[in-house]
């Protein structure tokens, strides 16, 4: 059903792929390998005459399997364009989401419907009839509802209400408790409601429907899902999608055949796929273990002396997208959506009192955050944006408050007239704030326990984008903000984590932003040869004291004058003035500007040192070669980062190093390396900027601009007398700590040791370990008692076992790869690596002093319990 000129372009695609390395491969596989080519070329040239259903019924592929296919076609860069890359990006997350909601949909249904209902209930009611009419009007609320549609929480909210509108339809003889209770309470005239046409039933309003919520509350109650919210979907979104049926005003739902027919045109018009299949379990749907995401498991039995009451809950995408909803909840309950009597006393504190500005402006960007949301989501959301902006600005005030505090206690100071009244610092503070919530609502179906997400239309740098907010400004107030916020969960820690290095790899590199001129005002301050930060402070520990405060004032403070350890910035009228240090002013050095280069050299470090050990271990020597030929650039050659990402310049860097020193190293090879790696894209490699608004692959950004610039430079690496080497960049543990995660014991066994929480349901907090861990792992809590002996017993078996799997290289290289050590370094110290111990302790005695060592440690802090524990790690 291809158009021509499709099938022509495509059949070259299938000649080049054929003649490509590998081709017997694709000789096995012709139909798949041709199925493949259609699509990327129909994608590209925008002739969709198929759906993505229909395609993988006539290659006989299901949905993982050819996303599989479809990476290890992409053998040469130009094979996927980064528009076929975009769309497939877009269907495995809405595949995601509808699979996890299937799977979740499927066993609801199991815990509200009796399998075999009494003989009273028609055939018509069948499961099977029951559950096919639930998921297609769910499916056809969902696509008229959401346009973005890889939204897990809205749509799992709107597949609670499609249940609730169903529940209270249903015969209570079909239902088991508490939903059977709950439905017969429900009566209107007296009357049951059957979901069945025709019956005597008098017409429900809107107004109806309000006041029977117990249905909906049990549901809430059952997935931990905020009853506020999910009236606010049902109200707002699915009553006007049963009003676009002229539900209300007549006896129930269409037939199924009516709604799957309307169903089938939304299909059509997406030509994605159809998610009718999921109900007939059909293989084009079905998850590969190996290739696709890991879906809803269903969780281990507990054993029968085990508490039945403690059921243990799978952490499947939907569970952990409530858990973590939950979290947060937890975390601004006690939050206020105005400013608190701390606050308001801090502005009046203030020479210019800021609260009729703050107040302004947390009104105007709600509405300019309100209908930006809604073009994302849909009109129909509206009001779940204004929910998601309300939390955002509670733990705004929240923040906000927690920095003051701690600037207070750090400078001696009361007045924050400076920093109060900068529209930019609070500016970046809701959009943190914001971003926090955004994130943690936006937990996709496909997201890893790693904490890092697939994006979506409202991932970051989406609030950016709302705010107008430059990416440089917003950078500032990352780490004040993780410190000022200890209640913040370890997947959105490394969330922000992650915002910070996108914005150091490329964001805040792009024209426009404030950097440039940071830059340029850096050189002009001491002439040309003034750099934004010497190289040799690389190898010093990256150990500052420097707040939002200081950033979003910076350069107001003069080194001398923040030496002398009364900095004034935080607190000074807006008519203060910097005293001058000398005759002749002169631009003051940046402290933003120097903080941001040291990450930056520390992240790429990082990055390269990543990818080095994956291509050119063998080759320990042309480490810091590269190294120094990629730090040379950022800083001197600075302007080839304008509007391009720090990973291309890693790799110009290693290709041109191997190119003179003739190692045989193929871009090719790194791009493949370099996929691998995480938290990469292939717009990366496939999309480079070569001059104004013309891109082409990373080979052509080498040859013709990057080439270019540095030919002498890296010539100069050919010669006897190469340039000075760049010092290594510190590199230590991550400055923001996750003092809740599990640490794993090294060698390779599963062994983690976690701290112990406190046993509450989850409804009342955090779940405990005993909880959370199925029960084939083992549990010891240590400073407690230990339990039976056959735990140890079965601990020293994997630890004494690891003996065997932990060996060494004796051999010094010029940079090793860390070693992976469990860490107890509560005073901060780096990454132990194994040297305080004797040579001829066992492994096992080392393990087992450590262990010592840390219950020693837990049992002193058990004692101290009492005393100020409020001091957080500095960076």
């Amino acid at each position: 059903r291809a158009p021509g000129s499709v099938r022509e372009r495509a059949w070259s695609t299938y000649e080049g792929l054929a003649a490509a390395h590998g081709a017997p491969a694709y000789n096995k596989k012709k139909k798949e390998t041709w199925g493949v080519c259609i699509f990327i070329v129909a994608v590209d040239l925008d002739e969709m005459t198929f759906t993505f259903t229909e395609l993988l019924k006539s290659i006989n592929l299901s949905v993982c399997t050819f996303f599989q296919f479809l990476k290890e076609v992409d053998v040469n860069m130009d094979t996927v364009s980064t528009k076929v890359d975009s769309t497939v990006s877009r269907l495995k997350k809405k595949y995601d989401v509808l699979l996890a909601l299937y799977h979740k949909f499927e066993r609801t249904c199991g815990l509200i419907y009796l399998e075999q209902p009494s003989s009273e209930i028609s055939a018509e009611l069948s499961s099977v009839l029951v559950l096919k009419n639930y998921w297609i009007t769910f499916l056809l609320a969902k696509g008229k509802v959401l346009q973005m549609e890889d939204d897990l929480v809205i749509s799992f909210q709107l597949l609670l209400c499609v249940l609730d509108y169903f529940i209270k339809l249903s015969p209570p003889a079909m239902l088991k408790e508490p939903y059977k209770s709950a439905v017969a309470a429900v009566t209107v005239n007296g009357s049951a409601r059957t979901p069945r046409r025709g019956q005597n039933r008098n017409a429900r309003t809107s107004k109806q429907i309000d006041t029977d919520t117990k249905v909906i509350e049990i549901l809430c109650k059952e997935h931990d899902c905020n009853l506020d919210e999910v009236k606010n979907v049902y109200f707002t979104s699915f009553i006007p999608f049963l009003n676009s049926l002229g539900v209300l005003a007549s006896n129930g739902l269409p037939e199924v055949d009516v709604l799957s027919k309307q169903y089938d045109e939304l299909y059509l018009k997406n030509k994605d796929i159809d998610a009718r299949l999921f109900l007939d379990h059909d293989e084009t749907l079905q998850p590969d273990v190996i290739a696709c995401t890991q879906v809803e498991r269903t969780p281990q039995k507990n054993n029968p002396d085990e508490e039945i009451n403690n059921p243990i809950l799978p952490e499947t995408p939907v569970r952990a997208a409530m858990n973590t909803i939950q979290q947060l909840m937890m975390i601004l309950n006690s939050a206020t959506d105005t400013p608190s009597d701390t606050l308001i006393a801090y502005f009046k504190n203030c020479t210019v009192n800021p609260e009729d500005s703050i107040l302004k402006r947390v009104e105007s960007l709600g509405h300019i955050f309100k209908n930006k949301f809604a073009e994302a989501v849909g009109q129909g959301c509206a009001e779940i944006g204004s929910q998601r902006y309300q939390l955002g600005v509670r733990l705004y005030y929240r923040v906000m408050e927690s920095m003051l505090k701690s600037e207070e206690k750090r400078l001696s100071v009361h007045n924050f007239s400076k920093l109060l009244n900068d529209n930019i610092f609070h500016t970046s503070l809701l959009a943190c704030a914001l971003e926090v919530v955004m994130a943690t609502y936006g937990r996709t179906a496909s997201q890893s326990d790693g904490g890092t997400s697939a994006e979506t239309d409202l991932s970051f740098p989406w609030i950016l984008n709302t705010f107008d907010l430059k990416a440089f400004d917003f950078y500032k107030v990352i780490e004040s903000f993780i410190k000022a916020e200890p209640s913040l969960t370890r997947d959105m820690i490394k969330h922000l984590e992650r915002c910070e290095h996108r914005i150091m790899e490329s964001l805040a590199w792009q024209s426009g932003s404030p950097l440039f001129d940071l830059i340029k005002q850096s050189k002009e301050r001491e002439g040309q040869t003034d750099q934004p930060e010497p190289a040799s402070t690389l190898n010093l520990p990256l150990q500052h004291n420097h707040t939002a405060a200081d950033l979003y004032l910076s350069p107001v403070r003069s080194p001398k004058k923040k030496a002398s350890g009364h900095p004034q910035g935080a607190a000074s009228n807006p008519d203060d003035q910097p005293s001058a240090t000398s005759q002749t002013p002169k631009p003051q050095k940046s402290t933003s500007l120097s903080l941001f280069y040291k990450k930056v050299f520390r992240l790429a470090y990082l990055r390269l040192r990543t990818l080095f050990f994956r291509l050119l271990s063998e080759h320990p020597d042309l480490e810091p070669l590269i190294w120094t030929l990629f730090q040379h650039t950022l800083q001197s050659e600075y302007e080839l980062m304008r509007d391009r990402h720090l990973d291309q310049i890693m790799m110009c860097s290693m290709y041109g190093i191997c190119k003179v020193k003739n190692v045989d190293l193929r871009f090719k090879i790194i791009v493949s390396a370099y996929k691998e790696l995480l938290n990469t894209n292939q717009e990366t490699f496939k999309r480079v900027l070569i001059r104004e608004e013309q891109y082409d692959s990373i080979i052509v950004f080498y040859n013709l601009v990057f080439m270019q610039k540095l030919k002498t430079n890296i010539l100069q690496y050919a010669s006897n007398r190469p340039p000075t080497l760049s010092p290594i960049p510190h590199i230590p543990r991550s400055p923001y700590q996750f003092s809740n995660s599990p640490r794993r014991v090294p060698a390779g066994n599963n062994i983690y040791i976690s701290p112990l929480k406190s046993p509450y349901k989850f409804s009342d907090g955090f779940q405990s370990p005993t909880k959370m861990t199925p029960r084939s792992r083992i549990l010891v809590s240590i400073g407690e008692s230990f339990g039976t002996s056959e735990k140890f017993q079965k601990i020293n078996q994997m630890v004494g076992n690891s003996e065997r799997q932990l060996k060494r290289s004796t051999e010094v290289s010029a940079a090793p790869k860390p070693l992976k050590r469990l860490r107890f370094d509560i005073e901060g110290q780096d990454e132990a690596d194994g040297s305080k111990h004797l040579p001829q302790e066992s492994k096992f005695q080392q393990k087992l002093a450590e262990m010592t060592s840390t219950r020693t440690r837990m049992q002193k802090q058990k004692l101290n319990d009492g005393n100020d524990t409020s001091a957080s790690e500095e960076k």
